[in-house]
Parts: structure tokens; sequence; C-alpha cells
């Protein structure tokens, strides 16, 4: 019995908040097809290897960033069967998200690497849609999981983490009432004794991540619409 054969590929959906604004790692192509359009950073998977693996390698490879030291997830799986021009090839999208970090350097098959605003449209291949469940993904987890955690250094304040939120979702937070959840919500922050210093006003109490996975109750978001 024969079977079609086709490749695989992992394509990262790489996430962090830069100037309050929620970015995401993109890489501009060096090759065709799609040479100098923009996508999501990624590439094919090895014969003896991991999917897991192979999304840190081709982070690194073409950001020289040595791999998520955040949250990694797997995102979904695509395979329409004319989403890439070279042939037949299903993807397995993944999600990292990272505190701020510094401008990737470009490597590999890639001429550039950056960190652009996730309004970025007219990716290459169907990286728009993968994108576009990326940042869904992120925003719902926010409300149910203390993932919002991933974005920040190990100690952070309350606002700082609000500022994600914010910067996440894209709306404005009531910053009294987002404090008393973040603290009143068990298992979602711990303080860790210290304070802010050198910054101006009062200090402010440092917090870290509890041992949580849940948030209960969730912090949600606004619902428009009917």
């Amino acid at each position: 019995m024969s079977y079609p054969v086709f490749a695989v590929t992992v394509d990262l959906v790489v996430l962090t908040v830069r100037e309050g604004e929620l970015c995401v790692l993109l890489v501009r192509r060096g090759i065709e097809p799609y040479k100098d359009r923009w996508a999501l950073p990624g590439g094919f998977v090895l014969a003896d290897e991991d999917l897991a693996d192979a999304a840190r390698r081709e982070l690194a490879e073409e950001t020289g960033l040595d791999g998520p030291g955040g949250h990694l997830e797997q995102l979904a799986t695509y395979g329409t069967p004319d989403r890439d021009p070279r042939g037949r090839v299903v993807t397995a999208a993944y999600l990292a998200l990272l505190p701020d970090l510094p401008v990737p350097n470009a490597g590999s098959d890639a001429a550039a690497a950056a960190w652009r605003p996730i309004t970025q449209q007219g990716l290459a291949f169907d990286h728009d849609r993968i994108l576009a469940d990326g940042v869904e993904r992120a925003r719902s987890k926010l409300e149910y999981s203390p993932l919002a955690t991933a974005f920040c250094p190990p100690e952070f304040t309350v606002a700082a983490l609000r500022q994600v939120y914010e910067a996440v979702w894209g709306e404005s937070i009531d910053p009294r009432n987002f404090h008393r959840k973040a603290t009143s919500t068990p298992g979602f922050l711990l303080p860790t004794g210290h304070s802010t210093e050198g910054e101006p006003g009062r200090p402010a109490k440092l917090f870290r991540r509890g041992d949580a996975t849940l948030l209960n109750p969730p912090i949600l978001r606004r619902r428009t619409g009917g």
C-alpha cells in the first residue's frame, strides 16, 4: 500500500510586549518563495527531530535567539493543500510568550528579523491566519490562567502586569479593580518582600508568579457586540 509523501514544518508565533504594545517576531524571507516578504520564523522538521526541538532550533537559526525561555505550547496544525507553492506541506504552529528581548539577529535563510506590531498584514504563506489564531489563543488564556506573567521578568509590579493585559487585550483596565482581582486571586501572585527603587513616586511592591495553573475567579476582558 502506498502513502502520499509530504513535508512537515514548524512555524512560531512569538509574542512579547514592547513599550506597551503587543509585538510578534517576524523574519523577512531571503529566498523564494515569497522572497522579501515578512513571515513567521520556522522551517522544515528534520527526519530524526521532535517537533518542539525543531521549533527551538528554527528560532535560533533564523533569529539568533536561543529558544523560548518563557512559555511555549503547540498552537495548531495547518494543512491546506495549496498553502505552500513548493508542494504539499503540513505545519505545526507553536505559540511562545516571552518577556521583552533585544532585537533579534537574522540568520539561516532570513534576510532580517524584527519585532513588529501584531497588526502587520500581508505575511507569506498562510501566516496571517496563524498569527491571528496565536493572538486569540494568548488573549483567551490570559483570562483563565497566569500566562500573563510569561511576559514579565521574574519580579514585577501589579501595574506592570496590568500593562501586559492591556497590551494583549487592546483595552484599558481600571487600575484599582485589577489590583484587587490580581492580588486576591488564590495562587496567582506571591509577594517577594521587595519594592521598586530609584523610580518616581512611592515604591511599589514586587510580586512573582504563584503556583496556580488556573485563575479562579478568572480575570475577564470586556465583551462587545451582541
